[in-house]
């Protein structure tokens, strides 16, 4: 009873932050346009008109065409498809590896812990975008290859704070009663433990999704990301770089529909943050 009315006062406080609600009304409807993209696009965003060009915004076109002719705004429909798959995915296999390896490192502790993080603190000296190029000239330019890329090199910080909150937890009276006790671990973990870390796991992984998103879009800037015709955000952003001087709008809608979306993430996971941790909004 008392853990349904600690997330129902989270919801609450949520609820009542403006910020972190519009951020919410935002990425739900940018996930809805990436899902019915093929309903919502006027274009196919592989078709080509090279005797159109580019073209600037117009009533056809209201987002203008790229210097091959292609629809800019069917382009950015289809390029939220990867961008968010990549933040969401990516996010996704770092918390099933950070989380798993932070709760055997800080319930276990000792020597466990003690191996277990100083792989972390090795692997967090190594030049980890270095790491995914490497990925990827060896083993190709999948996109579920970069999926899994990413999100296998995002995990170390998720994994150093789930095992502070393990080790805070544990050492709490009454987690201690309840091993003394001879209560099992496993249902230690599941009615104690595991609760008590959702809060923080949760707002990670919302600061995380723009991280691996602006990673995604920094290799495709380089080349590295998806490959023609599939495009994403940051590979539209490469193409816009290249033309800005004289086609500025193929830089300014796929830069600012980015900026909107990392905005609201960031705004996003602030405002669940401060919900689940009533002390920092009460400051």
């Amino acid at each position: 009873m008392q853990n349904n009315s600690l997330w129902s006062d989270a919801l609450r406080r949520l609820l009542a932050n403006r910020a972190a609600m519009i951020s919410a009304v935002i990425l739900t409807l940018l996930i809805l346009s990436a899902i019915f993209a093929p309903f919502i696009a006027t274009h196919s965003y592989a078709y080509q008109n090279l005797s159109l060009g580019a073209t600037a915004p117009s009533a056809e076109h209201f987002l203008g065409t790229d210097t091959l002719g292609r629809d800019l705004f069917s382009r950015i429909l289809y390029g939220a498809r990867v961008s968010l798959m990549v933040g969401f995915v990516a996010t996704f296999v770092a918390l099933i590896i950070g989380v798993t390896w932070g709760i055997i490192a800080g319930y276990y502790g000792g020597r466990i812990d003690s191996i277990m993080m100083r792989i972390v603190d090795i692997l967090y000296g190594l030049p980890f975008v270095i790491f995914i190029i490497l990925l990827m000239v060896i083993f190709g330019r999948n996109i579920w290859l970069l999926f899994a890329a990413i999100g296998a090199v995002e995990w170390l910080t998720m994994a150093r704070i789930v095992r502070a909150q393990v080790i805070t937890i544990k050492g709490l009276e009454y987690v201690q009663a309840a091993q003394a006790l001879g209560v099992p671990n496993n249902r230690l973990f599941i009615r104690h433990i595991f609760p008590n870390i959702l809060g923080p796991i949760a707002v990670y992984a919302t600061l995380t999704i723009p991280q691996v998103m602006l990673l995604e879009a920094f290799l495709s800037f380089l080349g590295l990301g998806v490959q023609p015709p599939m495009s994403s955000w940051g590979t539209l952003i490469r193409y816009g770089v290249e033309s800005m001087e004289e086609y500025s709008w193929l830089l300014i809608f796929p830069g600012l529909t980015f900026t909107i979306t990392l905005f609201a993430l960031n705004f996003f996971g602030d405002g669940l943050r401060d919900a689940l941790d009533p002390k920092i909004s009460s400051d």
